[in-house]
């Protein structure tokens, strides 16, 4: 492209051919790993990672990087078409795009977080047409205003429809459960009609009988269809980290010991009965957590976990294909950082007629949300 090397600041880290030619677009990311993208004529520049934006410093690095990317547009004599964000109007990041867009007298265009996971690796795998879409992550605002973060997606450049869901679960306390997993599967337990069993089986942890009578009342217990808090669940049913230091504790500790018992043993077979599809498209594993409540191996219970999940996964794309006619799976969203969930993925989808896409160049994470908001937004502006 004429002038690329005068748009590409010392601020991007990734450099990737587009096989469907952009507008100038300026994308501004999600809240955790944000980084920012430039796209214009066959080129998209992602930035480095600024941080996770509840951080001044992280919100302050983010608007420098903005201005960098909108300066060397400048310097190749072009000025952005649209500034493109998450849907979340709270985000420091749809907010500053929305002063953008202001400032520079162009639309902002809002993108679903699921929707731009897929559109991420669509956008590197250059497709064209419609994909099955595996969005797996923590949370992201749904078009709903709820929180999402187990999709089965069916996208097409800027459309997107939710064919798929998993079942919601509880989460006691609000943003507190995504660091507790004993809560995750407290909310699993009480679903399960065993909401007599948590204050006991949780003495150890403080509040363990508050959250059973705020469960059994429904207070302050927004549900969520993360997969991201299965994972938790699954570790707290399990006795593994009930309570997290960092970011995805639990489920990297379930995955360890999941691998441990794999590499010793092989992969257990799949929970008969360990999952339901109803006629909605909406999955529900609690057969299988509540199958971990009661398992003493925790190993095993981990290798069960991951096996039964790759099975109900695969369930779920291959009925969706067959309802579609799309045979294309894009896989998007960090619980795709997970070895064994890639892993099994690869090995039983191709012998089902499925096309199992991964990420490539960019993580399976948010790093990869500008990237997927440019390929929305380019799609979009042809409209």
């Amino acid at each position: 492209m004429e002038g690329a090397g005068a748009v590409v600041p010392e601020c991007v880290e990734h450099q990737l051919e587009l096989r469907r030619p952009a507008p100038p677009l300026l994308t501004t990311g999600a809240w955790f790993k944000n980084t920012l993208c430039l796209a214009l004529g066959d080129r998209a520049w992602v930035s480095h990672t600024v941080g996770d934006l509840f951080q001044a410093e992280a919100c302050l690095a983010h608007e420098a990087t903005a201005r960098q990317l909108l300066d060397a547009l400048a310097r190749a004599g072009r000025k952005p078409v649209a500034i493109g964000h998450d849907l979340h109007p709270d985000l420091h990041s749809t907010r500053f795009a929305v002063q953008l867009a202001a400032e520079l007298g162009v639309p902002a265009i809002g993108v679903q977080h699921h929707h731009a996971h897929i559109a991420a690796v669509a956008a590197e795998h250059g497709l064209s047409g419609p994909v099955l879409g595996l969005a797996l992550d923590g949370v992201g605002l749904g078009t709903d205003g709820r929180a999402w973060g187990g999709e089965l997606l069916s996208v097409d450049g800027a459309r997107f429809e939710r064919i798929g869901h998993l079942r919601p679960l509880a989460l006691p306390g609000g943003d507190k459960a995504a660091r507790d997993p004993w809560r995750m599967a407290a909310a699993v337990l009480f679903d399960l009609g065993r909401g007599d069993e948590i204050a006991g089986r949780f003495a150890d942890q403080a509040g363990a009988a508050t959250v059973a009578a705020m469960l059994a009342k429904g207070l302050n217990c927004p549900r969520t269809s993360s997969m991201g808090r299965v994972f938790d669940a699954a570790a707290g049913l399990l006795g593994i980290c009930p309570q997290m230091e960092f970011e995805a504790q639990a489920a990297i500790a379930l995955e360890q010991e999941a691998t441990a018992h794999i590499e010793a043993h092989g992969w257990p077979a799949p929970l008969d009965n360990g999952w339901h599809i109803d006629a909605n498209g909406e999955l529900d594993l609690l057969p299988l957590l509540g199958a971990l409540a009661g398992e003493p191996d925790t190993a095993f219970g981990a290798a069960l976990f991951h096996a039964t999940l790759v099975a109900a996964l695969l369930h779920w794309a291959a009925r969706a294909a067959e309802a579609t006619g799309i045979g294309r799976v894009a896989c998007g969203g960090g619980c795709f950082f997970n070895k064994l969930l890639r892993a099994g993925l690869a090995e039983k989808m191709p012998p089902a007629g499925l096309e199992l896409l991964m990420p490539r160049r960019l993580l399976p994470g948010d790093t990869a949300i500008s990237l997927g908001q440019a390929w929305v937004a380019i799609h979009q502006l042809e409209q």
